[in-house]
């Protein structure tokens, strides 16, 4: 059996850059740090930090008057940053980059008077954070028939903007019944969905052109793992999401030749190690690792002024 191994896979640059703060702030300022929500999706991580000190929460309210809070990776609301600063708290913004352009973008097209379609999954904390920048002005879209059924103020004064881990393929549809329906209406300049979610997604993709099964290590809650699932199920593979190697079902190798493996951008690389040595040790037959080829994402992300020196 072979395994194909995914590129580019796992951490980009804003999870990287998240986890860097969480633990410069750590040996900075010392335990106990505070971080609302989980600093990215995936439980490993969130455990490794917490043994270090990191001490995860939902509500500001919930931490201790002049304590160090950090904002995870997936953006806050301005109510949360209100919140935050009624309760005297010190605060390191760990926000990805790419997710305060969309912020920016939405509050933009608000404060201008335009309504303001969001494309993405309700519910998902980044969604939730979005949101709060576009106030009653904002409408939440997850699929093209929620299109059929948007109420808009002014359809020739609308704006739009989306998640940034959803599906390419899924997302231009739902961008084109908006473009129909409402001809006159503002798509993103450039994209919203971020490098790393289309450049994992176009390498699944290739993936599932040659494998017969494709693992995708990430959490469940991670959008842009899940989004990997459904495109490489999509493109004809049998396709399972993993926590870790003790997720893997022996039964998903039946008759396969080829096993694909990724991660979402949230997984460390130690998880994707541990599974494909679990692979290894399933396949009868002993098996052949190689990998698609090395991409070099050329992207990096300042860290916050606190944390610099």
């Amino acid at each position: 059996m072979r395994i194909l191994l995914g590129n580019p896979r796992g951490f980009c640059a804003g999870v990287d850059r998240a986890i860097e703060i969480v633990e410069l702030a750590l040996e900075r300022f010392g335990p106990p740090v505070f971080v609302r929500h989980e600093i990215v999706h995936n439980r490993h991580v969130v455990e490794g930090l917490r043994e270090k000190g990191a001490v995860f929460v939902d509500d500001p309210a919930d931490v201790p008057p002049g304590s160090l809070l950090i904002f995870s990776a997936h953006g806050v609301s301005p109510v949360v940053r209100r919140a935050a600063e009624d309760r005297g708290l010190r605060v390191i913004d760990a926000t990805c980059p790419l997710v305060t352009k969309v912020h920016v973008e939405a509050a933009r097209m608000a404060k201008l008077g335009r309504d303001v379609v969001l494309i993405g999954h309700r519910g998902h904390v980044e969604v939730e954070g979005t949101m709060g920048h576009a106030g009653d002005r904002l409408h939440l879209v997850e699929s093209v028939d929620d299109v059929a059924g948007l109420a808009v103020h002014d359809p020739s004064s609308l704006g739009c903007v989306t998640q940034t881990t959803l599906s390419l393929d899924d997302t231009r549809e739902i961008l084109d019944a908006l473009r129909a329906r409402f001809p006159q209406i503002t798509t993103p300049r450039k994209d919203d969905i971020c490098y790393a979610t289309q450049n994992r997604q176009n390498s699944v993709k290739d993936l599932a052109r040659e494998a017969d099964v494709v693992i995708v290590v990430g959490a469940p809650e991670s959008s842009n793992s899940n989004r990997l699932v459904e495109i490489a199920s999509k493109s004809g593979a049998r396709a399972y999401l993993v926590q870790n190697a003790d997720d893997v079902d022996p039964s998903w190798l039946e008759d396969a030749r080829c096993v694909g493996v990724t991660a979402g951008a949230s997984a460390p690389e130690s998880l994707v190690a541990r599974v494909v040595e679990s692979l290894s040790r399933l396949a009868p037959g002993g098996t052949e690792i190689r990998s698609q080829p090395a991409v070099d994402e050329g992207i990096t992300f300042q860290l916050p002024a606190a944390l610099r020196s």
